[in-house]
C-alpha cells in the first residue's frame, strides 16, 4: 500500500502535469467544416474559438436562416472536436496511476 507521502508527491506531480497539459491544449487547434467547406471553425484545446471563415457562397440575403445553421454547426462540431482533444490529453494523464482501494478521481 502506498505510503501518504508517496501519494502527496504522486498528487503534486500529477497538478503540475496537468497544468503543462492545458498550457499546451491552449496552443493545439481542430478544425471542423460545415455545409461542404462554406463555414470553416477552428478552435483551440482550451475550449475557445481560434477563428471562422464563411465563404462568400453562404452568404444569401434571402437564406439568413442557412447560413446561422451552418455557423452552429461548425462552432459545435468545431469545440465538441476540441473538447474531444481535451479529454484524450487529459486522460493520458491518469493512465496506470495506482490508487489505494477506495479512492478515485
Amino acid at each position: 500500500m502506498p505510503s501518504l507521502g508517496k501519494l502527496m508527491k504522486q498528487a503534486q506531480k500529477m497538478q503540475a502535469d496537468a497544468a503543462r497539459v492545458q498550457a499546451e491544449l491552449a496552443n493545439k487547434t481542430v478544425e471542423f467544416t460545415a455545409g461542404g467547406g462554406a463555414v470553416k471553425v477552428v478552435a483551440k484545446g482550451d475550449g475557445t474559438l481560434a477563428s471562422i471563415a464563411v465563404d462568400k457562397s453562404a452568404v444569401n440575403p434571402d437564406d439568413v436562416e442557412m447560413l446561422q445553421d451552418l455557423l452552429l454547426a461548425g462552432i459545435n462540431g468545431a469545440l465538441d472536436a476540441a473538447k474531444k482533444m481535451s479529454e484524450a490529453e487529459m486522460s493520458k494523464l491518469t493512465a496506470g496511476l495506482q490508487l489505494p482501494p477506495g479512492f478515485s478521481l
